[in-house]
């Protein structure tokens, strides 16, 4: 698990490492939505990491 998060830190300090502008203006972007379209982006990402888990468990 320890393992899992650090990767999860490396990937997700990629993009503001190499494009920090592009990276701010999207923050900025996200900030302006509503709570129902964050909500449904969560949902979304949360489904895929689901279904990433369970493919790996079926082909492992």
């Amino acid at each position: 698990m320890i393992v899992a998060i650090g990767l999860m830190l490396v990937l997700e300090g990629i993009i503001p490492f190499l494009f920090p502008r592009h990276w701010r203006d999207t923050i900025n972007r996200i900030a302006r939505l509503t709570d129902g379209q964050i909500r449904f982006v969560g949902l979304v990402a949360l489904s895929c990491g689901l279904v990433v888990l369970v493919l790996v468990h079926i082909f492992s």
